[in-house]
């Protein structure tokens, strides 16, 4: 059996109650996300996935340079397990020094630090730093690329097949706007050390100076990140990741006709998510959301609250319209460890329910004296 506890951290929810349809949970008229002319689009919050707008998300198409997010999500892996240093020096096979499209122009025979390869990579986009880092890293390219498949499929890319780490065209080498969110996601949570050099607007190398092609790093203040991509089969291309107030967006943009339409596409979309949806926390973890009384135990009262901090993203103006309750069993009796789950705290919109945790005892509570446990189990007759 159960009970239902109402939570006091928040008095609209205590309205609801009382006054029944006193606060409506119907949410805010919003516009349809802006028509950008890409194949394919998805703009999410990156902290809480939610899908802010999309068009064919799932669509497969050729990802161009935003390959190279992935060769550098394998590298970054690699200097992590200490099977690589950014300070290793590589010397330049003739495959690298040849490779066509985008270079950072390095020489056949040379060495060049992983680091400045990665920033050749990241910030000039080069193909020919891509192909020395796969071949640092795996040996070969080959074998770089089954590394990449395999970390695709860590990150539950389910739509994507790499063939190779630069992103030349090739029929088996494609993804999704979906997949590729994952991705970038990936790169900013897990290595936030290295996802910083994706705001850096131009490197320098063999006395060659040249721009990120990510000319939203100049637009706008709150980008910084992450990568461009073009080849006649994927168009033009572009993730953008910004931060505004505390609030991570994540756009992709897939398939646009010239390099002014994916700036100005992934601009949109952003401007779009900022100002229609916000994101909150609605819980800190180990923070107390209800006191409940518990039997046989040391303390009579126990506090109950999420592991994890819980945010919520909702179009603006919702927030306030929120019910959370709380459902825990009748009758608790010890002993309780520190991080047990007991029962759930849900979180609603109208009917919808949106987020449902666990709650766990924030501290241990132990077996009482004998005097206590008996005079509990007296008084729970009654009960």
């Amino acid at each position: 059996m159960a009970r239902k506890l109402i939570t006091t951290l928040f008095p609209i929810f205590i309205l609801n109650i009382i006054l029944g349809t006193a606060v409506s949970a119907q949410t805010p008229n919003i516009p349809a996300p802006p028509i950008i002319g890409a194949k394919s689009y998805l703009i999410i919050d990156a902290t809480t996935n939610y899908e802010i707008g999309s068009l064919d998300p799932d669509l497969k198409l050729p990802p161009a340079s935003i390959t190279k997010l992935m060769t550098a999500y394998v590298t970054f892996q690699a200097i992590r397990n200490k099977q690589i240093f950014l300070e290793d020096l590589v010397t330049i096979s003739e495959k690298a020094w040849r490779m066509e499209g985008s270079r950072m122009f390095i020489e056949v025979g040379k060495k060049v630090s992983v680091q400045d390869l990665l920033m050749g990579m990241i910030v000039q986009s080069g193909n020919d730093a891509s192909i020395a880092l796969a071949e640092h890293v795996a040996s070969s390219e080959f074998l770089f690329v089954d590394l990449m498949n395999q970390s695709a499929a860590q990150l539950k890319m389910t739509s994507t097949s790499f063939q190779n780490a630069t992103g030349l065209p090739d029929q088996d080498h494609y993804s999704t706007a979906y997949d590729l969110s994952l991705l970038a996601k990936a790169i900013i949570n897990e290595f936030p050390e290295y996802y910083k050099w994706y705001s850096t607007k131009e490197f320098t190398y063999n006395n060659i100076t040249q721009k990120n092609r990510n000319s939203l790093l100049w637009r706008d203040p709150s980008v910084d990140g992450i990568k461009t991509g073009s080849t006649d089969e994927a168009g033009y291309c572009l993730i953008s990741s910004a931060e505004r107030n505390g609030m991570r967006l994540i756009s992709v943009v897939m398939g646009t006709a010239t390099p002014k339409a994916r700036i100005n596409g992934s601009q949109a979309m952003l401007n779009y998510g900022f100002r229609f949806f916000e994101t909150k926390k609605i819980f800190t973890a180990e923070e107390e959301i209800i006191n409940i009384k518990t039997w046989k135990t040391a303390s009579e009262n126990l506090s109950l609250g999420v592991s994890d901090d819980l945010k919520i993203t909702l179009p603006r103006g919702s927030f306030d319209k929120l019910n959370k309750d709380s459902d825990v069993p009748l009758q608790i009796t010890g002993p309780i460890n520190k991080g047990q789950s007991i029962g759930e705290v849900a979180i609603r919109l109208g009917e919808k329910t949106l987020a449902v945790q666990p709650l766990v005892a924030l501290e241990n509570n132990p077996n009482g004296t004998l005097w206590q446990q008996a005079r509990d189990t007296i008084q729970l007759w009654f009960e």
